[in-house]
């Protein structure tokens, strides 16, 4: 059974309630979830049931060794994850017979979360788990919980291998949820080929979360890097610290002149007289846009004793007060607004949001036409003048902050990678109230209770639909109504979304896209799977159809023997170190302080050229420090602490050869293909961006050798008789079809779930193979990862919405916001706006 529902729908309790149930006549419960904070969470929940012969317990890798022996002997409800099954569980099945004899129910949490590469690999793994089960004369029901999904009884078939019965009905109510769409403004500063750079998502999110904190909204601000929510939650304390020593000197504690207010709500729940907002689940296709005409607060008058701040309740009660022209023209500006960091007037441009919880003013308090830069992407804290976003409007009164110089301290950063104590700290305290903005990666997308949230950023386009709408639930779980704001990047998904939101609104969200039947992710799962068992050929089907060919394979390179009982494992190593199933596969590389010796972590082998290489900046725990070198045979990179005032971005250049054909079809005058390719990478050099504005301070170049991969791609041949006119007319057709095919790279996640860095791909005038015109989009990962055929799947809207998201673009000759890219190993040269835009017209044009 899946059940695939919003967010909040109840399906915790769908799964609990048969789950506690078989605990309680004696059977034992398996829980999966990809997250330890998810586990931490549910296992909270299941505590707080205070049921004694519910025997709830974690068993991951923040699970002490000394408690592991007691969760195996007599826990019956085990929470754990893909990692810790496949690496732990499965090989020490017979540690666990008794729990497995009487498992009655598999539960797999936010599954949808199991896709690509990572989801093929874990759909191995419950194969890999029926089969043992299987041994121990067990028949576990899987339960799958998912956010909404299109196909889910599909995708839960090809994740078990089980036929699969579907929930989609979602009738749980829910508060109304405005959206905002916000596209950072350009700069006057000049990136590449003198294009225009835009203001980061995150130096937008930084100045949003400090705005919402001050008016006292509960806000997850989403980061999509680890190093990203770094620099958010270090950018907005700084700038709440700029604050408070500013009202610290201005506006010290008062003594008691006036008793303190005892109605002091802390968010304001909009009433049912104010604009409706858009309900993600329904099937409407607008958005909320805020009239101008909106009323704004009205500023207290002068007369008031300049010794007296506002408190919060009587802001609020204000808020509530009918805006009439004549109280807008009689109000007066506040003495705060001497000061230099609350001297904001909200611009006739700004975006309001009156459903917005606490106060009503501007989202942001940053005009359209404001001048101010960021941090780039994926790096450090900015040190950028604070913007002028005045706050007056959401002060805080003296009794609720008696110390000013503790306002930074509610803003925190949380991701993968923090000690498990510091991050159940965390949830607590934002739970609690006591931090009020919390930056995070997607390390809380999944289905941590975090109830009592008011608001939600999303730095960047998430990657799907399923995980925007997963993340913007997140406020607003206990009915109220909330905000979302989606921050777009300077990337050309980013532009058309907010250019184009029919794209998101009403639309059915993606399908989840996995290969189990990859042979670089089979093969691994099969060494595994023999030596916890000896492969018979009755397991073959539990496998899929390649199985046996893949079993050949491993046998001819003598990772298997075959015997007339079936296929064993004979190796003393590890089978289950075959498969690194959230990596890229090689041994990972280990990052090391070269003064202390000191281990910070560790990188896969094959992000290892473009994250750590020789002259890298390497943020970790809100450290940075500069890769001094890179020795990929030793497997170490050594670094040490620095403060930089750059970033750097990894550029490679890359050659396809064809290795077969798979499918075809006529696309316009084109053809588009499908099929098997090899790939010859190699990392050339890097560029250093300045970290305020994002200002090329050069390409340092590298030398590292290149890296072979055999995936499979999409591809489009154009013949010469279609492009001959185009190069008659003056365009390049080297530069066209290079723009295209980094527009075409940022679109693809927008129909297959993936990311722009699961996918690369190459464009040529005339390639060796083909002889024509041809522009490759191909799947990252080994043996492919079903994101190219899913491309192929979907060329003709996926290539419309290419070309519209390049024509929507508001620059002239090309910026990162349409064809440019971070990871061009050409310098983003040639690069033809225009003739990508008739280059993509004439493979469209109906024949």
């Amino acid at each position: 059974m899946i059940i695939s529902t919003g967010t909040a729908s109840g399906k915790s309790l769908a799964y609990l309630t048969p789950a506690v149930a078989s605990c309680l006549d004696g059977g034992t419960i398996l829980y999966l979830t990809p997250t330890k904070a998810l586990a931490a969470d549910q296992l909270r929940g299941l505590r707080e049931l205070r049921i004694t012969q519910l025997r709830a317990a974690c068993f991951d890798g923040d699970t002490p060794f000394e408690e592991r022996t007691w969760v195996r002997q007599h826990a019956n409800y085990v929470l754990t994850n893909p990692d810790m099954l496949h690496r732990s569980i499965l090989p020490r099945h017979a540690q666990w017979s008794s729990f497995f004899r009487r498992l009655r129910m598999v539960v797999v949490d936010e599954c949808h979360g199991y896709r690509g590469v990572f989801g093929s690999h874990v759909a191995q793994i419950l194969r890999r788990l029926r089969r043992v089960c299987a041994r121990y004369g067990s028949r576990p029901t899987f339960l799958l919980a998912s956010a909404t999904a299109s196909e889910p009884g599909v995708f839960g078939m090809r994740l078990t291998g089980l036929e699969m019965d579907e929930v989609t009905v979602d009738a749980s109510p829910k508060g109304s949820t405005t959206i905002a769409l916000w596209e950072p403004p350009l700069t006057e500063l000049r990136g590449e080929g003198g294009a225009p750079v835009r203001r980061t998502a995150t130096a937008e999110a930084a100045d949003l979360l400090a705005d919402l904190v001050l008016a006292d909204v509960r806000t997850l601000a989403f980061v999509r890097s680890r190093r990203g929510a770094e620099t958010v939650a270090l950018t907005a304390r700084a700038k709440l610290a700029d604050v408070a020593f500013s009202l610290s000197t201005r506006h010290p504690r008062p003594t008691t002149t006036h008793p303190p207010n005892t109605a002091k709500p802390t968010t304001h729940h909009p009433s049912t007289a104010e604009p409706t907002t858009h309900h993600p689940s329904t099937a409407e296709p607008t958005t909320h846009h805020p009239s101008t005409a909106e009323p704004t607060l009205a500023q207290p008058s002068t007369a008031e004793p300049t010794t007296h701040q506002p408190s919060t309740a009587e802001l609020t009660a204000a808020n509530h007060q009918p805006h009439t022209a004549e109280r807008a023209r009689t109000a007066q500006p506040t003495p705060l607004e001497a000061d230099p960091f609350l001297s904001h007037q909200p611009g006739a441009a700004e975006l309001t949001s009156p459903t917005m919880p606490g106060p009503s003013r501007t989202t942001a308090g940053l005009s359209t036409t404001d001048s101010a830069v960021g941090t780039s992407e994926h790096e450090g804290p900015a040190t950028e003048p604070t913007s002028e976003s005045s706050l007056t409007w959401a002060l805080p009164d003296a009794p609720a902050h008696p110390d000013w110089t503790d306002l930074p301290n509610k803003i925190a950063a949380y991701r993968a990678g923090y000690l498990a104590e510091d991050r159940r700290l965390l949830e607590k305290a934002l739970r609690s109230g006591t931090i009020m903005g919390l930056a995070t990666t997607n390390a809380l997308e999944l289905g941590v209770d975090v109830s009592g949230l008011d608001a939600v950023l999303i730095a960047g386009w998430p990657g799907t639909r399923a995980s925007l709408w997963q993340q913007a639930g997140r406020a607003g779980r206990d009915g109220q109504d909330a905000l979302a704001v989606l921050i777009a990047r300077d990337d050309p998904l980013d532009t058309y979304l907010v250019h184009h939101p029919q794209a998101l609104f009403g639309q059915p969200v993606e399908a989840i896209v996995l290969d189990p039947d990859n042979p670089y992710v089979l093969g691994p799962h099969l060494c595994a799977a023999a030596a916890e068992i000896p492969l018979t050929v009755d397991d073959l089907p539990i496998f899929g159809t390649t199985t046996s060919t893949v079993l050949d394979d491993l046998v001819s390179q003598g990772l298997l023997r075959r015997r007339p009982a079936g296929w064993f494992w004979t190796k003393r190593e590890r089978a289950t170190d075959l498969a690194d199933i959230r990596g890229g596969g090689g041994a990972p590389i280990q990052v090391v302080e070269s003064s202390t010796g000191r281990l910070l972590g560790s990188v896969d082998e094959p992000s290892a050229h473009t994250t750590v290489h020789t002259g890298a900046v390497y943020i970790h725990q809100g450290e940075t420090f500069l890769v001094e070198l890179l020795d990929l045979e030793a497997g170490v990179a050594l670094v040490s602490s620095a403060t930089p005032d750059f970033t750097t971005f990894a550029r490679d250049i890359t050659d396809i050869s064809i290795l077969s054909t798979q499918r075809s079809h006529p696309l316009g005058p084109g053809t588009l293909h499908f099929g098997e390719v090899e790939v010859t990478r190699q990392v050339v050099s890097y560029l250093k961006r300045r970290l305020q504005s994002g200002e090329m301070l050069g390409d340092e170049p590298l030398d590292l050798p290149p890296r072979t991969l055999r995936t499979r791609a999409v591809w489009w041949t154009l013949p010469a008789s279609a492009v001959a006119p185009l190069a008659e007319a003056g365009i390049d057709l080297g530069g066209a079809a290079h723009a295209a095919e980094h527009a075409s790279i940022g679109l693809l996640p927008l129909f297959a779930t993936c990311d722009r860095w699961d996918i690369g791909g190459v464009s040529t005038e005339l390639h060796a193979d083909t002889g024509l015109l041809t522009v490759f989009v191909y799947d990252g990962h080994e043996g492919g990862a079903g994101f190219a055929e899913r491309g192929y799947a979907r060329a003709t809207d996926w290539l419309t919405a290419t070309r519209e998201a390049i024509t929507s673009c508001e620059c002239e000759r090309g910026c990162p916001s349409c064809i440019q890219s971070p990871k061009c190993g050409n310098g983003n040269e040639p690069l033809d706006k225009r003739g990508a835009i008739r280059l993509l017209n004439t493979l469209l044009s109906p024949q």
